[in-house]
């Protein structure tokens, strides 16, 4: 876990245009970051205020800013060096998402109150199970508590930020747009010759991506999930529709709808920017099999045996 160099400042947009590749279509290509202070939900505090004039964000960052170091403090230095995730170790940015230079209180944009909308009775009896089966076996664990997939959904789709680690590349060609992952190193390949969706029994963690041009917008539709993926109580049939615009040199805006009427009562967007970062993207040198999962189940094969559940 190292921290990349920041995003790079903003350019004026007025007299921009946007580069382009071999084939016409904008060009995405380059290293982004998302990494953001604004949650993915609006704070209780925030519950009437969408967006924030520029003197009420730069107060809110630096109040947030202070809290978190605060937090992730040690009351003495052994404490500190125990704790681990200090301020070296993080890299989630220190300023609130801004579209149209106007700062955002959530990373959610609809619906208005900047919530995740309620679970259906289906999603929640099938997180009951999951749960009451999590620790029986390595395969129950999460993909991303496995270092099979970036925890926090930086893998995608959506693509969100975390505490570290939020740096991506984008390289195009005519047939396909590749996403290189710095959390986990994943890889999303997303098809844009006009091949349709792979076959319903064809699952994928990250789905099956296609994407077409609508004018200067990338729209992404992604299908084909597995139930191991598990975004926000969502199930194997999530549908993920994404947009990237490239709005100016430094900036793509990213859109995206979750779009699963078994999981949620109703569709949910986000909205923020990938901001162009100088990099590089470094090695995540998470693996699979990792201390940690021994230590976890066997935790959990304790606890069985003092509540007297254990039967294997």
């Amino acid at each position: 876990m190292v921290i990349a160099a920041g995003p790079l400042l903003a350019q004026p947009a007025k007299s921009w245009v946007a580069p382009r590749t071999s084939d016409g279509h904008p060009d995405l290509q380059g290293l982004w970051t998302n990494a953001t202070i604004t949650p993915l939900e609006r704070p209780a505090a925030l519950k009437d205020k969408a967006t924030l004039p520029e003197k009420e964000a730069v107060a809110y960052e630096t109040r947030v800013s202070t809290q978190f170091d605060t937090e992730r403090r040690g009351a003495t230095p052994e404490q500190d060096r125990d704790g681990a995730y200090n301020r070296l170790f993080l890299d989630r940015g220190e300023k609130l998402a801004r579209v149209d230079g106007v700062a955002r209180t959530s990373l959610i944009v609809d619906p208005p109150d900047g919530k995740v909308p309620a679970l259906t009775e289906k999603a929640r009896h099938r997180m009951a199970e999951r749960l009451r089966n999590s620790f029986d076996s390595v395969k129950d664990r999460p993909l991303g508590e496995r270092c099979l997939l970036g925890f926090g959904s930086t893998s995608g789709p959506p693509m969100l930020p975390v505490l570290y680690n939020n740096n991506y590349q984008i390289v195009q060609t005519p047939g396909q747009v590749m996403i290189l992952i710095e959390m986990v190193h994943d890889v999303r390949i997303i098809r844009t010759d006009g091949s349709p969706h792979a076959p319903p029994e064809v699952r994928k963690w990250v789905g099956d991506s296609i994407g077409h041009w609508e004018g200067d917008t990338l729209v992404v539709d992604t299908t084909n999930f597995t139930d191991k993926t598990r975004f926000r109580g969502s199930g194997e049939n999530l549908h993920v529709i994404e947009r990237f615009a490239r709005v100016d040199q430094n900036t793509i805006l990213y859109r995206v709808t979750i779009d699963d009427p078994e999981s949620f009562v109703k569709p949910w967007t986000l909205e923020y920017p990938f901001l162009a970062t100088a990099g590089p993207i470094y090695e995540y040198a998470c693996h699979e099999g990792n201390y940690a999962m021994p230590d976890i189940l066997g935790g959990a094969r304790r606890q069985d045996k003092e509540t007297g559940k254990l039967n294997h």
